[in-house]
């Protein structure tokens, strides 16, 4: 069953427990018949469930009970005293005696009908009173009523306004911000724990303190380097016993330059330096010479100092550029071994 915005907000309501009485009757009947229904406030009321977790019981002071009941007493009797009046109807209007300006005269000989003054005249027709002549009988006053005058214009009645709608969106007004307050409240909530969580852990609940995060880190030992101030020189030399190329290592940076001396590169053709150890799988390049009489590398940085000390290193003429595959392709024409020149200095105290 799909359920609207608002049986979503109902079930929010009843969890927070901000619904009055006859809406919460109407959510309980809903949950009765209605499993699914009954799933939803369950999730909401496992959601808000973690406010509790943060604010401890408090009890209430004993004036609250007090003043509790001494609304409920004034209460009972301002609704008991309208009960009342409007039980005893209002009394009946009274009704006007008829009263005599004078008194009442026993009725004379002439007051008889004139029947029996005449019998034998045959009836005699009472003669008709002149307009303005007074009569004879006190008046009475006695209240008329008065039927309604058709012609009389009444006024219109007041329209009836239906405020039902308006009703019904200061209900659903009313629910949406109880459910704004509501996620405001959780959301505040989600972000203390977070903040505890991540500056003071210690002071949460065991079943939510963070997990002890274990951060691996391993460490490498750099190499001894060469002593700061030693140099060391290698030369590289053919089969004819002339230096062709001299290389100078700095201890320091372990950077390497190559003195071009007396070594002339075919047309075509380019020297690449090698370094040779038994501690290597296989040759590794450190580039082409140049054709200028000095060239510079800072490729040496990588190796240990044992291999830099104990290597050999040897130049073979390739095709122009080096090697295409990375691995001499021909014999090594010069070769050579470094030694040191310059000692490395004291270590000053």
């Amino acid at each position: 069953m799909a359920y609207t915005e608002d049986h979503i907000a109902l079930a929010a309501e009843y969890a927070l427990g901000t619904l009055g009485a006859d809406e919460r009757a109407q959510v309980e009947t809903m949950m009765a018949v209605d499993p699914a229904f009954a799933e939803i406030v369950q999730a909401w009321a496992y959601r808000l469930g973690v406010l509790n977790q943060m604010v401890g019981s408090v009890e209430p002071r004993p004036i609250v009970w007090e003043n509790i009941r001494a609304e409920i007493a004034r209460t009972a009797a301002a609704q008991e005293q309208p009960a009342r009046v409007e039980a005893s109807p209002p009394p009946p209007p009274p009704v006007p005696d008829s009263f005599s300006l004078g008194p009442a005269e026993p009725p004379s000989e002439s007051s008889q009908p004139l029947e029996t003054l005449h019998p034998e005249a045959g009836p005699i027709e009472a003669p008709h009173p002149e307009p303005d002549a007074l009569p004879d009988i006190a008046p009475q006053f006695i209240p008329q009523v008065h039927a309604p005058d058709a012609n009389v214009v009444r006024a219109p009645q007041p329209p009836v306004v239906d405020d039902s709608n308006v009703i019904r969106l200061e209900g659903r007004v009313k629910r949406w911000r109880n459910v704004a307050s509501a996620i405001g409240a959780l959301a505040a909530a989600l972000l203390v724990t977070l903040s505890l969580q991540i500056f003071l852990p210690e002071a949460l609940p065991g079943a939510l303190r963070p997990a002890p995060r274990i951060q691996t880190v391993e460490v490498k030992t750099p190499a001894a380097p060469l002593a700061a101030s030693a140099q060391y020189v290698a030369l590289l030399q053919g089969q004819g016993g002339g230096p062709a190329f001299i290389m100078t290592i700095d201890g320091a940076t372990r950077n390497f330059t190559v003195r071009k001396v007396g070594a002339t590169p075919e047309p075509g053709k380019s020297f690449e330096l090698w370094l040779i150890s038994d501690k290597l799988p296989r040759p590794r390049s450190l580039g082409v010479i140049g054709a200028s009489d000095f060239t510079a590398r800072p490729l040496l940085a990588s190796y240990d100092t044992e291999v830099i000390n104990g290597a050999t290193y040897a130049v073979t003429v390739e095709q122009a550029g080096g090697s295409p595959n990375g691995q001499p392709t021909s014999a090594p024409v010069f070769s050579g071994k470094l030694i040191e020149t310059v000692p490395p200095a004291p270590a000053q105290k």
